[in-house]
């Protein structure tokens, strides 16, 4: 652990008492190769110890500094010294304490991490350069005596465990772009009162922060779901329609269980560690005061081993021989898991569904000290595995990157036998047949080998006791079953490993959507989808969400109304999950704005104020009507469904219409017919624009990587196997100026008016204005529903 000369250590932590002047030199301590083989300590180059030096206080460090820059060139600069200075860049040293490893590269300066003991000892733990967080750290022989010192040294522990907090999320540190944080501050008051929560037995902590987040009165599903959980301990089936609050139904409950672990194990903490105490064969040197600056002693450790095995002591640091350094390893971290274990663990059915979940949790938990940890795919796994060293009591993930860490046997997720909570979000997505097969897998450990019979288990959807009608041909079979909600219900509880009898409810409507939405169609060809979907968006802007049910039709429509000058924003699979995260964070920024997704974004999320959800293609089941439909019109807001309905649409329709027993026939949606001749006008213009760079773009990467093959194999490339074959200089610019032709065209028929009013006349007015007749500009979409079924009703009166 050698450092540059003249140089000076760069603590993580502000030292601000004592400092330390080299003397002698840093010596190379022999290790047992054997050692390097373990894998908690492949990292590790190398261990010197520094036996000659001085312990000076924080002004004489200073004063050497100076000193050292008059000295001329030609002295030689053996003295090293540790200087409390704070970095300039506070940030980037926040995020290096999340990783506590410092970058191998660098071999001219070395970080020394002083971390304070968690029970209140204390003692000062100087961590070596390449040195993972789980690995062994040498302990050094000091702690302070007085209480205001303790504070003092705390001060940062609480500024870094707040930046650990906040820097797991996946989503940007930044809280303005989160798309939840609109949603976490939609009161404007700061101190709501919440005396209706306080019956549902709400810790203490919990109530501060949804006093602070301005939750007054719980929502239906948290006042039945919470007394159960909290006080009876018992697990929890709910199914309640989309944007009644069920994330805080599971989240205070977790939260509770997690205050109570601690609560408990606090106290025994407490007998743990005065036992400890009185037990310490050595004694450690302390940090003085300023006042008592200069007065160190230092004090021989007794060798807890074999008498063969030396230790090398010092007042810096501790070195221990291999045999002693791998026992005390494995002790310190077996110990430092027992203390910290994964105590919620919530499952997911997509990556921005954890990330809200995440973010939600954190608001709820503000005043506990409690930790959360996200795991996702899409992400860097290192990453995640650091932030799982930090030992977060609660971690939100998705079956596939959880699994994978657990295969990997991450320390944390080793002993998930106490495990208090476990919460299954979307939980009929989540156990359907041929999906997530990680998710059984998980289900299959923690309900055998890793089962904990106090623990708490949460299923939570919109649509868990939505049950389909069994086609006839399946009832004629032997051994079918009629299915009904019990079943299903029994069903889901097997697959979860729910054993007792869980508190089940159920605050669905037989509709299975929510009272404020408003149902639309409009039946249409399928080509024609694409200029209703176009008239929608200008006729009525606003924040609306375009479903389609597959990623190829997502990217068609991108393209397509980029062209129109929409500015869509696109959501799918394929994408890189920052660019996805950004995408719904613009979305929830802007006004108007249009999300074009697949079902990726069905389940769970709750952007603010979405307007309008569009069905550009059925949804091949109920489910995924109910929740695609779930986007719009969330806690008790109005929002418009408009079902795009082809002829190959008829059929889906037509079983989610049986299964969700509509009595009336969905309305049709108002079309003005006037406006449609332009609109396809422009639409038929964009698609060839958008067909012919399509073709383009597809023939020019197929082409580029069939040269790049043929050079790298040095073949001859044939013209026929070229996709478009080769075309001549002049058809390739005649291609172009047709293509620039049809833009230019395309631009000025946007940038004349659509909805025109079609009255002209030639004479002034007395006033001076012309009286127009009101258009349909300026209404919104659910009041032309609104307006056209009022009409409807007149003319059957």
């Amino acid at each position: 652990m050698k450092a540059r000369k003249g140089g000076r250590f760069r603590s993580s932590f502000k030292l601000k008492r004592k400092g330390i002047e080299v003397v002698g030199e840093w010596k190379t301590v022999q290790i047992d190769p054997n050692l390097f083989a373990e894998e908690e300590f492949r990292d590790i180059v190398c261990l010197e110890e520094l036996t000659d030096y001085k312990l000076v206080s924080s002004s004489k460090v200073g004063k050497v500094k100076e000193k050292r820059k008059a000295e001329s060139a030609s002295e030689e600069g053996n003295e090293e010294v540790e200087e409390p200075v704070v970095p300039p860049k506070k940030k980037k040293k926040n995020k290096d304490l999340r990783s506590q490893t410092d970058k191998g590269n660098t071999t001219d300066a070395e970080e020394i991490d002083v971390l304070v003991d968690k029970e209140g000892n204390c003692n000062e733990i100087i961590e070596g350069a390449n040195c993972e967080d789980h690995g062994h750290v040498t302990e050094s022989m000091s702690s302070r005596r007085d209480t205001p010192k303790k504070k003092k040294k705390k001060v940062p522990k609480n500024k870094a465990s707040q930046a650990q907090e906040a820097l797991p999320s996946v989503a940007t540190s930044k809280k303005v772009k989160n798309w939840t944080t609109e949603v976490l501050s939609t009161s404007t008051d700061q101190k709501a009162d919440v005396t209706a929560w306080k019956d549902l037995f709400v810790p203490e902590p919990v109530l501060q922060a949804l006093s602070y987040l301005g939750f007054s009165a719980p929502t239906p599903i948290q006042a039945l779901a919470l007394p159960s959980a909290i006080r009876d301990n018992m697990d929890v089936l709910g199914a309640a329609e989309t944007g009644s609050g069920k994330t805080l139904a599971f989240a205070i409950p977790m939260i509770h269980s997690v205050l109570q672990w601690q609560k408990s194990n606090n106290s025994t903490a407490r007998n743990d560690s005065v036992s400890k105490e009185s037990h310490q064969h050595h004694d450690e040197t302390r940090w003085e005061n300023e006042d008592e600056a200069e007065k160190v002693t230092h004090q021989q450790v007794e060798d807890s081993g074999d008498e063969d095995d030396a230790s090398f002591t010092t007042g810096c640091v501790k070195v221990l021989e291999n045999v002693e350094f791998e026992s005390n390893d494995e002790t310190h971290t077996v110990d430092s898991h027992k203390k910290r274990p994964l105590l919620g663990l919530i499952l997911t059915p997509t990556r921005e569904l954890a990330v809200q979940v995440k973010h939600h949790i954190d608001a709820v938990a503000k005043f506990t000290g409690i930790k959360t940890a996200i795991l996702v795919g899409g992400m860097a796994a290192q990453k995640q595995e650091r932030v799982l060293n930090q030992k977060p009591e609660i971690v939100i993930a998705t079956p596939g990157r959880l699994w994978e860490l657990v295969k990997e046997r991450h320390p944390h997720l080793s002993n998930l036998r106490q495990l208090r909570c476990l919460v299954i979000d979307e939980a009929d997505r989540m156990v359907e047949k041929g999906h997530f097969l990680e998710l059984s897998q998980l289900l299959e450990i923690l309900n055998d080998s890793q089962y904990n019979p106090r623990r708490q288990t949460f299923v939570f959807s919109a649509t868990l006791t939505l049950v389909h009608q069994t086609p006839t041909r399946v009832l004629q079979k032997k051994n079918a079953k009629k299915m009904d909600k019990k079943t299903k219900l029994e069903l889901l509880m097997e697959k979860v490993g729910i054993k007792g009898k869980p508190k089940v409810i159920d605050l669905t409507r037989k509709e299975a959507t929510v009272e404020t939405l408003t149902e639309t169609r409009i039946h249409c060809n399928t080509n024609e989808k694409d200029y209703y979907l176009y008239y929608f968006l200008l006729q009525y802007p606003g924040r609306t969400m375009v479903f389609a049910n597959s990623i190829d039709c997502v990217k068609r429509l991108s393209s397509l109304l980029t062209i129109l000058s929409c500015d869509p924003l696109p959501l799918h699979a394929n994408m890189h999950q920052k660019q996805r995260l950004k995408n719904l964070e613009r979305f929830a920024e802007r006004e108007s704005c249009v999300l074009l997704t697949t079902d990726v974004a069905a389940r769970g999320l709750d952007i603010p104020n979405v307007q309008h959800v569009i069905h550009y293609q059925v949804p091949r089941t109920s489910e995924l009507y109910v929740h695609r439909s779930g986007r719009t019109a969330r806690a008790a807001n109005e929002g418009l469904s408009l079902l795009l309905i082809g002829p190959e649409d008829l059929i889906n329709f037509r079983k989610i219409y049986k299964t969700l027993e509509k009595n009336e026939e969905l309305p049709f949606f108002p079309v003005d017919a006037k406006c449609m001749i332009s609109i396809k006008e422009r639409m038929n213009l964009a698609r060839q624009i958008e067909k012919a760079e399509f073709f383009n773009s597809r023939a020019k990467q197929h082409n580029s990587w069939l040269q790049q093959a043929a050079e790298a194999l040095e073949m001859d490339l044939d013209d026929d196997m070229l996709m478009g074959k080769k075309a001549s200089e002049q058809e390739e610019s005649q291609k172009q100026k047709m293509l620039k032709g049809m833009k230019k065209q395309l631009k000025h028929m946007l940038s004349q008016p659509l909805f025109k009013v079609l009255m002209k006349t030639k004479y002034p007015t007395q006033s001076g204005k012309l009286l127009l007749p009101q258009t349909s500009v300026g209404i919104s979409a659910l009041g032309a529903v609104s307006k056209k079924q009022a009409k409807k009703k007149k003319s059957i009166k």
